[in-house]
């Protein structure tokens, strides 16, 4: 449940003209950000793998070199959004999506009880890293990037990497490589300053002129609904004035782009909230970011949008969304 920020009879007019002198302002810090350089070992951003798997996922990501923690998070995600009871029309099984021929060949008894079972993270998982790691092996001195090479044989085959001196000019394979790489920036904790969003001031213009809607739980703001939302139904449509498509629902949208720090948020980014700090899958709440500790956001029944604190105990991250980060969500998590 979000507090109200504007009471007592405070003008929402008020509220308005310091919303858009933060996002004039936005422009301005922009520039200061955008050549920020990145280095050093990738490690996971906060809660953005379920708790359970978090340990698994950081060991096993640094198996070998063409391999990250948050390039197999992405893999885990964009194959089964980390359900471990996953099962795909090709039956494919588990949180990591083997199919029955390859995990005969490639899964391994990860956790040392003597059964390799691919509906355990604690096998799945390891089997994973392992098989990326495995191709990254077979195509190593093929030109190009490894890991490129290596995703693009996970999806079309080694033979085909190794045929076509790099990542085959297939639509699907390409995709993929640039699906995963891309996915996996909103996985990794940032190493320097994320690069501010070019979209910021048009989704907060049309979220401020939603301020005192009513809010309605499962509203997309159509003319049915009496032009009404619910918290990830004003961020969608929000965006959707920039181009971009979002996910419905608050916890696939965390992964539409990268996630800065609190002390690095900037007007637009996208804020989240839940009861489960540790578990980005568990988040139940999203507003925008308008700068000064404030968001606007669609809070629950019986309220409206208005303007809302962020720094709240169930405060638990941001993303600052990209149009390739949004397009490379799965659209089945």
């Amino acid at each position: 449940m979000r507090k109200v920020w504007v009471a007592g009879g405070v003008a929402v007019g008020l509220g308005l003209s310091f919303v858009m002198l933060l996002v004039v302002g936005v422009y301005l810090v922009a520039g200061n950000l955008v050549n920020g350089a990145g280095g050093g070992s990738v490690a996971l951003a906060k809660g953005a793998v379920p708790a359970a798997y978090s340990a698994l996922v950081q060991k096993w990501g640094n198996l070998c070199p063409a391999l990250n923690p948050a390039l197999l998070a992405a893999q885990l995600y964009q194959e089964s959004g980390f359900n471990p009871n996953a099962k795909s029309p090709a039956k494919a099984e588990g949180i990591a999506q083997f199919i029955p021929g390859t995990w005969a060949t490639h899964g391994i008894d990860g956790n040392g009880d003597g059964v390799r079972n691919v509906w355990d993270p604690n096998d799945a998982i390891p089997s994973a890293a392992t098989y990326d790691c495995e191709l990254a092996s077979y195509v190593k001195d093929v030109p190009g990037n490894v890991t490129a090479n290596m995703l693009a044989s996970y999806n079309a085959g080694a033979y085909a990497v190794i045929k076509y001196g790099g990542v085959p000019p297939y639509s699907e394979t390409k995709n993929y490589v640039k699906t995963i790489t891309t996915l996996s920036q909103s996985f990794a904790a940032p190493v320097s300053r994320v690069d501010p969003s070019e979209q910021a001031a048009t989704a907060i213009t049309y979220a401020q002129t939603k301020l005192g809607t009513p809010y309605l739980w499962g509203g997309n703001g159509t003319a049915d609904q009496g032009g009404r939302f619910d918290c990830s139904g004003l961020t969608k449509a929000a965006f959707a004035e920039t181009g971009i498509t979002l996910p419905r629902v608050a916890n696939d949208q965390y992964n539409a782009g990268p996630h800065p720090q609190r002390a690095e948020l900037l007007p637009g980014d996208l804020v989240f909230f839940s009861d489960d700090l540790t578990n980005s899958r568990a988040i139940r709440h999203v507003g925008i970011y308008v700068g000064g500790g404030y968001m606007i956001d669609a809070p629950r029944t019986g309220a409206v949008i208005r303007f809302d604190p962020i720094d709240t105990p169930d405060y638990f991250g941001a993303t600052r969304v990209t149009e390739d980060g949004a397009k490379a969500l799965p659209t089945t998590v």
